[in-house]
């Protein structure tokens, strides 16, 4: 073990336990020698066995807003930082770091972290020992610079360019951090242990990765060569309280009256499909809409990366597959959706729709798996159609317009459209249904529409849902079928009553 702090004799190696003792707690170490580290030894080493980081206590969380985040943080820091990392690595002994709780690795990593500063003599202050000591365990036990920003719930985005470029989005604009990583190097390896967690790679052979959080937060990779400047990392980041449509209304992204509509068309079983742009809020409110499925019922939900947060007891959660280093193995969203239908669901959900497994989900909305949810990306609801029509073109499928459009039209009930403004606010801007056809156009009307009416003087865009007049909608007699036909008058009738 090190001798007391401030002593300026090298410790002797500690003499090796024998086999058969039981206990591991403390780690064999060896001390650290009070020279400069080789330049070659400051490189992290790559992605070391670490302890879990799904269960790290509240006590291990990141300070909130950390120093981290201080953009005056110069090399004079970074280099203290990697001389003491390295001196850690070479220190301590990893496999048994990674079989301790997170609490006892914490405390391990600090009382060698402090001994390493009294050895090499480094002048700190003792916040910022604790500052060093909060970076080298997100280095160790987390990921890195990622986790103070990742403790921030009011972040919605996490954006990396490489190692020195740390972009987040805060309440819809987008701002530059002080947040920097070592090298590539070191984003690289925290961009592979996110993506190990959930069985996934990301190297030069496979430069492209989705992946997740432990949370759900949605990860997306891009690596070396693809990427000139470095890996770029983006995290779609979910706020740990999950959102209900009333918090919507606060927030203003709809009015207390098409809220109650959405309850509705979630309640009474409505096929629905969520269509807006990237970053508008379709896979919130997807959320929010599953909060109206009775709690009874089994539903199956098939993602490319698992997001979604039902609440619901009886869920069966399905993830694709990438394909392995030999190009087998790969399951595909199609895939899922077609084999989710031999398992008895009564509500199927697709977390995004983007190719041809749009007629798979159709056909289950069509044969009796009523209240079906998916996203889709497109800008309007006419435009989602569209959209659907030519992804089953894509998928090879040679049917006559005309029929793939009556698919459409007896698989969907409502579409609800999300949109993101250029003031970075989100709205829910249109709830319009799929009545029918008239010859070999799809009919569709508005229940509620989102007119936009300035700005104020900060450039918020201001604006109002209004009714469009619908009294009776298409899907009036499924709402009488589930007793929910009055609160549907009544909705309406205020929505319509605030538009004058």
């Amino acid at each position: 073990m090190f001798g007391k702090r401030g002593s300026t004799d090298t410790p002797p190696k500690p003499t090796p336990a024998a086999p058969t003792a039981p206990d591991t707690a403390t780690l064999n170490r060896e001390a650290p020698a009070a020279t400069e580290e080789p330049a070659e030894r400051r490189e992290v080493l790559s992605a070391p066995p670490v302890a879990p980081t799904v269960e790290r206590p509240a006590s291990a969380a990141p300070r909130v807003g950390a120093p981290v985040l201080d953009a005056q943080r110069g090399d004079a820091y970074y280099d203290t930082k990697s001389q003491v990392f390295s001196a850690l690595i070479d220190t301590i002994d990893l496999s048994q770091l990674a079989r301790m709780d997170p609490d006892s690795a914490r405390e391990e990593i600090r009382d060698i972290v402090n001994d390493i500063i009294a050895i090499k003599n480094l002048a700190m202050s003792i916040s910022e020992q604790e500052e060093l000591l909060e970076d080298i365990c997100n280095d160790v036990l987390g990921f890195g610079p990622l986790e103070p920003l990742l403790a921030r719930d009011e972040i919605a985005d996490i954006m990396v360019n490489g190692a020195r470029k740390v972009y987040i989005e805060v309440d819809g604009k987008v701002e530059k951090t002080g947040v920097r990583f070592r090298d590539n190097q070191q984003l690289l390896n925290i961009c592979q242990r996110i993506v190990s967690q959930v069985g996934r790679r990301v190297d030069e052979s496979s430069p492209i990765c989705d992946a997740r959080l432990p949370d759900g937060s949605r990860v997306n990779v891009i690596a070396p060569p693809l990427a000139l400047e470095g890996p770029s990392l983006t995290i779609r980041k979910f706020k740990k309280d999950k959102l209900t449509l009333d918090q919507l209304v606060r927030f203003g992204a709809i009015s207390p009256e098409g809220a109650e509509v959405l309850k509705i068309i979630g309640r009474v079983r409505c096929n629905i499909v969520i269509s807006g742009g990237t970053g508008s809020g379709k896979t919130t409110l997807l959320n929010c809409l599953t909060n109206y499925i009775d709690r009874d019922e089994r539903i199956i939900t098939c993602e490319d990366s698992a997001e979604l947060q039902l609440q619901q007891p009886h869920v069966v959660r399905l993830e694709t597959r990438p394909p392995n280093l030999e190009g087998e193995g790969e399951v595909t969203m199609r895939d899922l959706v077609r084999n989710c239908l031999r398992m008895r669901p009564e509500r199927i959900i697709v977390g995004e729709v983007r190719g041809p497994e749009v007629f798979d989900l159709l056909q289950a909305m069509n044969t009796g798996h009523d209240g079906s949810m998916g996203t889709i990306h497109a800008n309007s609801p006419r435009e989602c159609l569209s959209r659907m029509e030519s992804m089953m073109a894509m998928g090879g499928f040679s049917l006559p317009q005309r029929t793939v459009r009556e698919i459409m039209v007896g698989s969907v009930d409502v579409i609800i459209q999300a949109a993101r403004l250029r003031d970075g606010s989100r709205r829910i801007t249109r709830i319009t249904e799929v009545v029918g056809m008239e010859g070999d156009v799809v009919v569709t009307q508005d229940l509620m529409d989102y007119e936009i009416r300035g700005e104020d003087s900060t450039g918020r865009i201001l604006g109002k849902h209004v009714s469009t007049g619908v009294a009776r909608p298409a899907f009036w007699d499924r709402a009488r079928y589930y007793g929910e036909d009055q609160r549907l008058a009544a909705a309406l009738e205020a929505m319509e009553k605030k538009s004058d």
